[in-house]
C-alpha cells in the first residue's frame, strides 16, 4: 500500500506530474517548491511556538469565558 492507500498508482501520479509541469513550466517548479517549503517551515514554527504556550488562548476571551469586546481591531 503507497501513500494514499490503493487510490492512486504510479502512473497516476507520473500523469499528475506531467500536468503540474506542463501548467507552471519546468522553469517555475524549482521557485515553486521552495516558496512552498517556506511556507510549511513557518507553519511548523507556529505550531512549535503556540503548542509551547499553554495558557495562551487561540481567541480573545475574559476570565468569564466571553468574548472580549474591549479591544479594538482597526
Amino acid at each position: 500500500m503507497g501513500i494514499f492507500g490503493n487510490a492512486f498508482s504510479g502512473w497516476h501520479l507520473l500523469l499528475i506530474l506531467a500536468v503540474v509541469v506542463l501548467l507552471f513550466g519546468a522553469a517555475k517548479l524549482p521557485a515553486l517548491a521552495k516558496s512552498v517549503g517556506q511556507s510549511v517551515r513557518i507553519l511548523r514554527s507556529e505550531t512549535k511556538d503556540s503548542a509551547s504556550e499553554p495558557g495562551r488562548s487561540t481567541d480573545e476571551t475574559t476570565e468569564t469565558g466571553r468574548p472580549d469586546t474591549t479591544t479594538s481591531t482597526t
